[in-house]
């Protein structure tokens, strides 16, 4: 077993993004290095970790070698035009950096201009010579350019603006106030140049703090295209009365079930098994057969290309498409006829793919099951057990949610066939990472009623496995017709970052050879080694920032983590545009019809995947931020109470917890630990009291007291239970020590102790 040191002490990019914008001077990689104590290997993860950040688009460097926050020139950004003369010339909408900010030529590929001065357009970027020029992927409209913010009042009754996003320091003062009171959520509209910039409010959004709230947040922080224009939505209700046809293959007698979240406002995907006489199986993955209703270039395809991908919250989803298509006609629905494009699947006896083709169908489906509903049926049983490694599975004859003739018919063959298709995956050896999704359960008036990590079923496994036979067989039948395929692209980690993991397992006696050649099973074994360690969910984390982002591509780099050769997204185009670019290269390649994919769609393959790859980390981004909220207004009721907390990590200036089961991240600053000096120890990653020798490290579970819990922002603060709250205000202003900030920027009342001594 190895031994338990603390962790590697790397900083979440978070963090990062709050030093650089509460840093008073450029914050470069060494300004960084240097606030959170790092050295010697760890300043290799640092560059790593910096230049992910920089893929991503949080963060770019400025003319010399400091770092500011995105408003760069990423691959991806959002652009302001400032000349439309011969072509039109952009910078970067939000220049952070020293100097000027840069100036990009904008191409438009030969059409007439059509922008104005001070428009703003998302465009893909590309250095050319020494400097770079932008390809427009399209015009942002004008709410993209307000400001979401509180109204504050300050003490001489001047009203200010306080955006919600964190990240941004300033306070703007308020010229028009309109309907707006103090505490109102608003969008307001910045006008004037630096440094007298105000705002004037051009939208009230209410209650920042009532249910629902937390989502409309992030539905305009991030600009999520939230309403449909009456064209499209006109044009859904249209699409919606087309008939079916009668070429379709007739799957209605096939007992076909839709299994999803009890909760789920949409259902794109439906599954069926059958046992075979050679010991296998057929199956049938039945998709909603979107790309009838969306014909290229329509309104409708515009809308989704424009949103790529549907939003989830707690709340509300953000829909791909209008309601008419996403949660009516294209829904597959107990009871209902609907088109869909059906995937049949030979699966072997030893659960690999032996054959696949593809169909437009009409089916039926027999039954909308809740995965707690499958599951129970499944668990119910006490006579007839199908083993699935080391999870049985049992089927049963019951009464209740799920009738028993439906458990024989469908979910009994359903289980048998994901025996195989799971000793398949098994023997494949994707990644095998432990990540809890936290779910948030509200009451019928959007409050919240408890929020708690969600639990995986072997239902879930179930769908997931029929999906990626499914995903696995439309990439395979696009290639072999030579088609363009969307691959949903996951590469193998680059030597740099497995340098960087390499020195960190280090630190925890943990070999890791860098000449292997790595696999995901190579992660999954680091993994067993741990066991149930205290500091697992530090080496997880750690695997994880390892990895490379999942995107969309026309190139076949294949799925490290699913450990498949060729991998493409096609189970959900009722909430992915990629899925439905999937579809419509079935329909070309296949002859299946109207509503394949245009030629001009294929040559611009890499373009659409770069876009809506960015909208799924723009959408990922706001469900994350979202649930954060939900955390910290749960917790809101919570402060002043001590909490069971996990440290998860450890810097100079203090730690940072979590709440166990919750999750949220909070400060515990180290000049609130006490009246000792604390070191920090480089080689332990430890907080140490120089009289008590008391140490707080990562991994650490222990009661902490919740100061604070602002579900604005979504962010927590924590204290010892000995800590300040608890002696009432007057004497917590008294007691309070915060970090005395020396000369380089650390902390001076706390003692830095290197490796070297």
């Amino acid at each position: 077993m190895p031994r338990k040191p603390a962790s590697t002490g790397l900083p979440s990019p978070k963090q990062i993004l709050d030093f650089i914008q509460q840093s008073g001077q450029p914050a470069g990689k060494r300004e960084i290095a240097r606030a959170f104590g790092l050295h010697g290997h760890d300043k290799i993860a640092l560059k790593a970790l910096l230049k992910d950040m920089a893929d991503e688009g949080l963060i770019d460097s400025a003319p010399g070698r400091a770092f500011h926050k995105a408003g760069g020139v990423p691959r991806v950004t959002v652009l302001r035009i400032v000349a439309v003369e011969e072509q039109a010339v952009a910078v970067p909408d939000n220049w952070q950096g020293d100097g000027p900010p840069p100036k990009l030529r904008v191409i438009e590929k030969g059409r007439r201009s059509a922008l104005a001065l001070n428009d703003r357009i998302l465009a893909r970027t590309e250095e050319r010579g020494q400097g770079h020029v932008a390809h427009l992927m399209k015009k942002l409209q004008r709410s993209a350019d307000l400001i979401l913010g509180v109204v504050h009042e300050d003490e001489d009754g001047k009203k200010w603006l306080k955006p919600v996003d964190k990240r941004e320091r300033r306070q703007l003062p308020l010229s028009e106030l309109g309907e707006a009171e103090v505490g109102d959520l608003v969008l307001a509209e910045p006008s004037g140049r630096p440094p007298r910039v105000s705002a004037k409010v051009d939208a009230v959004l209410g209650d920042p703090f009532a249910p629902r709230s937390f989502s409309l947040i992030a539905i305009h922080k991030h600009g999520l295209p939230h309403e449909f224009a009456a064209e499209v939505i006109e044009e859904a209700q249209e699409v919606s009365k087309t008939p079916l046809g009668t070429d379709r293959e007739d799957l209605r007698h096939l007992p076909i079930v839709a299994i999803d979240p009890a909760d789920a406002r949409d259902h794109d995907d439906a599954i069926w098994a059958s046992p075979r006489e050679d010991g296998g199986w057929d199956a049938i993955v039945a998709i909603a057969d979107v790309s009838f209703y969306v014909r290229p270039g329509s309104a409708l395809d515009r809308e989704a290309r424009r949103r790529g991908n549907s939003v989830y919250f707690p709340d509300r989803v953000v829909p791909m498409l209008p309601h008419e298509l996403s949660s009516d006609i294209c829904s597959l629905k107990e009871g209902q006829d609907r088109a869909a494009l059906a995937c049949h699947l030979h699966v072997g006896a030893d659960g690999t793919l032996k054959a696949h083709r593809f169909t437009r169908a009409l089916i039926r489906v027999a039954a909308n099951i809740a995965y707690e509903d499958a599951q129970r049926a499944i668990d119910a049983t006490s006579e007839e057990r199908v083993e699935v490694a080391s999870s049985p599975c049992s089927m049963p004859e019951i009464e209740g949610p799920v009738a028993a003739e439906l458990v024989e018919q469908a979910l009994k063959p359903l289980w048998n066939c994901w025996a195989a298709l799971y000793a398949a995956r098994q023997k494949r050896e994707p990644l095998e990472l432990d990540l809890p999704e936290r779910q948030v359960v509200l009451d019928e008036k959007g409050r919240i009623m408890s929020v708690a990590p969600r639990e995986r079923l072997d239902a879930h496994k179930l769908v997931e496995d029929f999906m990626i036979a499914a995903n696995v067989a439309a990439a395979k039948a696009l290639e072999a017709r030579k088609a363009p395929v969307m691959y949903r692209v996951h590469e193998t980690p680059g030597r740099e970052k497995l340098t960087a993991l390499k020195d960190y397992l280090a630190t925890f006696d943990l070999e890791f050879a860098l000449g292997q050649v790595v696999k995901p099973s190579t992660f999954n074994r680091i993994i067993e080694r741990v066991g149930d360690s205290d500091f697992l969910p530090e080496i997880t984390e750690q695997i994880l920032r390892t990895q490379t982002q999942a995107r969309y591509s026309p190139d076949p780099l294949g799925h490290f983590g699913l450990a498949l050769p060729s991998y493409a997204h096609f189970t959900s185009p009722i909430r992915r545009y990629a899925d439905l670019l999937v579809h419509r290269a079935l329909v070309s390649h296949y002859w299946l019809g109207d509503g394949g994919l245009p030629p001009e769609d294929a040559t611009r393959f890499t373009e659409i995947g770069e876009l809506i790859s960015m909208l799924e980390r723009r959408a990922m981004e706001a469900e994350r931020e979202t649930i954060d909220r939900y955390v910290a207004a749960y917790l809101a009721d919570h402060v002043g109470q001590l909490l069971d907390c996990r440290i998860s990590g450890v810097q100079p200036f203090g730690f940072f917890a979590t709440v166990e089961g919750l999750g949220g991240d909070g400060l515990v600053p180290a000049g609130e630990l006490g009246n000792e000096y604390f070191r920090y120890d480089e080689a332990s990653r430890q907080l140490i009291g120089d009289e008590t020798g008391e140490s707080y490290r990562v991994g650490q579970r222990l009661k902490l007291r919740l100061t604070e819990a602002n579900p604005v922002s979504g962010a927590l603060r924590f204290e010892l239970p000995e800590g300040s709250y608890s002696r009432g205000p007057t004497e917590r202003r008294d007691r309070v020590r915060k970090p005395v900030m020396g000369r380089r920027g650390r902390p001076s009342n706390i003692r830095h102790q290197s490796r070297k001594r």
